[in-house]
């Protein structure tokens, strides 16, 4: 299969978030990823001091120009936050610290770092009001996605008016316990003609019953399926790190805070989401392919 993965933060025990990412390693994890099926990703950096990312996206801007098959897996850059919510619930695994309102100046700086290899950022419209962080970023060809974000309807709207286009992980980054109606999920379930919906397929982090609804109706031609995958998959159980997480995983292949009180990425590929999408939802090999494939491709403005 030629599967596209448009948020993976490590990959066969290589975490992309850590200092002194070494060619060694990130050469292994593409390698790997290869070798299971998925032929390209966007390798994602999240949240974290602006040094500190600044740091790692130069760091994997630079391993990926220096081989032909890191250069071919890494098909781009997903730099998520760190201008998202600090609520707790919707900032997730991000560390509350490090995040920020949204700064073109940061911004700039940020892609600078990429070397033109950033293709989406995921950001809260909420913390940009005056659209100028997400103009900017469609002004120099990149992808903008809502994500771990409380955004209200006309927020939003708004967003999509400056050139907001994809929703990062929807039905993940929010608390458990949301207002029965008037909640994020619903409000971007009802902006789906205007917005590219992603979804974590991996039946943990989405009830397979629960993503068909969400597919059902944002229906397949504006959807994604990706896997959010971190530095243990490919591997199977046991105990990793993200960024500053410890992780636990278990045989669900989710990974986990210590403890268990929430999820923090997972440890499955694209193959394995792949099998569960015709195994558990009756889907086909070209509909499977288009959501883990065309899609992506043409939300990101890759031919």
């Amino acid at each position: 299969m030629d599967f596209f993965d448009i948020q993976v933060n490590g990959y066969a025990g290589v975490d992309f978030n850590q200092d002194g990412l070494s060619r060694v390693d990130l050469m292994h994890a593409c390698g790997r990823l290869r070798r299971d099926g998925t032929r390209k990703i966007l390798a994602t950096i999240i949240t974290d001091k602006p040094d500190t990312m600044t740091r790692r996206i130069e760091t994997i801007a630079r391993l990926k120009a220096e081989n032909s098959l890191t250069d071919e897996v890494i098909a781009g850059i997903h730099i998520e936050g760190p201008f998202i919510s600090a609520l707790a619930g919707f900032r997730g695994a991000h560390p509350e610290d490090a995040i920020l309102p949204a700064d073109t100046g940061l911004m700039r700086e940020l892609l600078q770092a990429g070397r033109g290899h950033v293709r989406l950022v995921t950001l809260a419209p909420e913390q940009d009001p005056s659209g100028s962080t997400i103009r900017f970023l469609r002004d120099q060809g990149v992808a903008v996605s809502a994500g771990h974000t409380d955004a209200t309807l006309e927020e939003l709207r708004s967003a999509i008016r400056h050139g907001l286009n994809l929703f990062t992980h929807l039905g993940n980054a929010c608390p458990a316990q949301l207002p029965r109606h008037d909640n994020i999920i619903q409000r971007a379930l009802f902006l789906r003609d205007q917005l590219t919906l992603c979804f974590i397929a991996d039946g943990v982090h989405i009830p397979t019953f629960v993503l068909k609804n969400y597919l059902d109706l944002a229906g397949l031609e504006r959807s994604i399926v990706t896997t959010d995958a971190m530095a243990a998959a490919g591997l199977g159980p046991g105990r990793y790190t993200l960024g500053r997480w410890d992780i636990e995983v278990g045989p669900d292949l989710a990974a986990r805070a210590p403890g268990g009180s929430h999820l923090v990425g997972s440890a499955a590929s694209l193959p394995y989401v792949s099998q569960k999408l015709t195994g558990e939802l009756g889907l086909s090999e070209t509909q499977v392919m288009a959501l883990c494939r065309d899609n992506p491709q043409r939300a990101l403005f890759i031919p």
